[in-house]
């Protein structure tokens, strides 16, 4: 299958990207291989070809589903203190889980920093669209796969880290038992949007794990397979 090209015009070039990225850097994104692979990640190609001149702006767009494609300083938030809190000494780390692949765009960014990759997405025809589009762009570490992501993906566990891009009432604890011990979990939690947290695990042993409190967040709810 032919790699798609990543070139955009007008208002989905390169310049417009690289802009997205200075703004990241003004609102804290300190960390180089976050903002590298997000200056070359065409975020363009994730949403509708009728929001593609909104692609570069700072805020989330709806990919349809009821769903939504992330804010691009949240997508940045959330693979920094990921790369933080379980990567090694040179900051990377090996196999990761992402629950709720979406539009596939998150994991375009995981897959450009991690050996390997492994995504989950409840809703088939999301999950159809990230996985050709992920593979058309030449992401051969992403897996994809279609399931409820809050039973995570046993298959491949353990994780160094765990990445949750839908709110969920509580931590699920399937998650936390596919978490290497001293691996990472963020993930929202919060029944209402306006009640949500960002919130970091870390597991500290077989039966132990520490939660640490971070920003307020937007997410849409982790839903059940479809």
């Amino acid at each position: 299958m032919k790699k798609m090209d990543i070139k955009g015009i007008g208002m989905t070039s390169q310049r417009t990207r690289d802009r997205l990225i200075d703004r990241l850097q003004q609102k804290g994104i300190a960390n180089s291989e976050v903002l590298r692979v997000m200056r070359l990640v065409p975020r363009h190609l994730f949403v509708d070809e009728a929001l593609a001149s909104r692609s570069y702006e700072d805020s989330a767009l709806p990919i349809g589903h009821g769903q939504t494609i992330s804010q691009p300083y949240i997508v940045a938030r959330m693979t920094e203190l990921l790369l933080e809190n379980a990567g090694n000494e040179n900051n990377t780390i090996e196999k990761v889980l992402e629950v709720g692949t979406g539009s596939g765009y998150q994991a375009a960014v995981l897959g450009g920093l991690v050996k390997e990759l492994h995504t989950v997405e409840t809703i088939g025809a999301l999950y159809r669209h990230s996985r050709d589009i992920l593979y058309k762009l030449g992401y051969r570490n992403v897996r994809t796969h279609l399931g409820d992501g809050s039973w995570g993906w046993p298959e491949a566990a353990p994780y160094e880290a765990i990445m949750v891009t839908a709110a969920a009432e509580e931590i699920p604890p399937a998650l936390i038992q596919q978490l290497k011990i001293g691996g990472a979990m963020i993930i929202p939690v919060g029944q209402k949007q306006n009640e949500q947290k960002l919130q970091q695990v870390i597991r500290t042993t077989e039966l132990q794990y520490k939660v640490t409190e971070l920003e307020k967040v937007i997410f849409v709810p982790l839903v059940p397979e479809s």
